[in-house]
């Protein structure tokens, strides 16, 4: 039979399209993919079956009218700067950014004449002023890592339409389970799918949706710079998200149960949580958030990088992992991974100490994870 061939029966889940490169009956038929618009597809680093089913259900989440699936979170940023700037532009980003983020703007980019500055974005003041210079694009993260400062996205977005800049928005520690700001004023969302939206820490891709115009730029600039997800990936992801708000759910509860006993344990210098009170963004995590405050917390040890190791050694029912969005709870050491190429002085004004650690926090049984925690404090 051939492979198309299954009568009135169809699969359940959306198939695994394994291939490079699918085959047209004659010329006219790829000249309606190419000219056209027509349904099909030619050449996966373009598009394929996979990406394209993805891409549908984010955007149905992000309340997005497109979406495009790149091969990371970073491939999926690098597109999305790429299609609204050019040499000559000006980028205005977050003083709190990923590290790899900030050496593409301030490295990579400056290579090809677009100048770069960044702003404390929960100055909303501050951000008014630096937009006073023509500015092509402001990058935020909606939760900062490591230490979850929120951006106040509606009130950005409104500076941002006054000046003509668009608003690109990193929502990879939220995800649109907790937050969806194009709903909010965002022209742009990334999503980093390697964490939290897929899950289970075998994927590594990005996404970038949107409601402009941008879609076939970010297409054309995914196809040229070689950014496309691959099929096996996109499936893995795309099953992933369909647990999403299950695990989602679960993982902040756990989250916030854990900031809360963290701070009563002894040689906890403090906690990082936007669910607790005394965090600097708490009324408007309080405000944008949908009732939840996000799987990640932060806490400090007293003793720096000794401290950090005794715990690391002793906690050895909570995996060392640079990454996050796993469904079990993992750890991670801001200072030596995510920031490790941030000057010494750039990560003591954000606070990212040597005792400082980022929890993942997972959705396994709470009483698992504390004692877990417990261990590695030594308790």
């Amino acid at each position: 039979m051939k492979a198309d061939d299954l009568g009135a029966s169809r699969p359940l889940v959306f198939p695994l399209y394994q291939t490079a490169v699918f085959t047209l009956p004659d010329l006219d038929a790829l000249d309606r993919i190419y000219d056209e618009g027509a349904p099909g597809f030619i050449y996966a680093r373009d598009a394929h079956p996979n990406a394209e089913a993805l891409a549908a259900e984010i955007a149905r989440r992000e309340s997005a009218r497109w979406a495009v699936v790149c091969g990371s979170g970073m491939s999926a940023i690098t597109a999305a700067v790429l299609a609204c700037v050019q040499s000559g532009d000006r980028i205005l980003a977050s003083n709190r950014l990923y590290g790899r983020t900030l050496t593409l703007l301030f490295q990579e980019l400056s290579r090809f004449g677009v100048e770069a500055a960044v702003v404390d974005i929960c100055d909303l003041d501050a951000v008014a002023h630096a937009l006073e210079r023509p500015t092509r694009l402001l990058i935020v993260e909606t939760l900062s890592n490591p230490l979850l400062r929120v951006a106040d996205v509606p009130g950005l977005a409104d500076l941002c339409r006054r000046t003509e800049c668009r608003l690109l928005v990193d929502n990879t520690f939220a995800t649109p389970e907790l937050f969806r700001p194009l709903e909010h004023g965002a022209d742009l969302v990334v999503e980093s799918l390697t964490k939290l939206m897929a899950g289970h820490s075998d994927v590594t891709l990005g996404v970038v949706s949107g409601n402009g115009d941008l879609e076939q730029t970010i297409r054309q600039t995914v196809s040229i710079w070689g950014l496309m997800g691959n099929p096996f990936d996109s499936w893995l992801a795309q099953r992933g998200l369909s647990t999403l708000s299950l695990r989602c759910r679960s993982a902040c509860d756990n989250a916030a149960n854990l900031a809360d006993w963290l701070a009563k344990q002894h040689g906890i210098l403090r906690v990082v949580y936007p669910g607790r009170a005394e965090h600097p963004d708490h009324e408007l995590a309080k405000r944008l958030f949908q009732g939840h405050f996000g799987n990640m917390l932060c806490f400090e040890l007293d003793g720096g990088r000794e401290a950090v190791n005794a715990f690391l050694r002793r906690a050895i029912g909570i995996p060392f992992s640079p990454s996050l969005g796993h469904t079990h709870t993992t750890v991670s050491h801001p200072a030596t991974t995510s920031h490790r190429y941030v000057s010494p002085a750039e990560r003591r004004r954000q606070g990212i100490t040597d005792g400082l650690l980022r929890l993942s926090v997972g959705f396994e049984p709470i009483e698992q994870i504390k004692a877990a925690l417990a261990a590695g404090l030594g308790q």
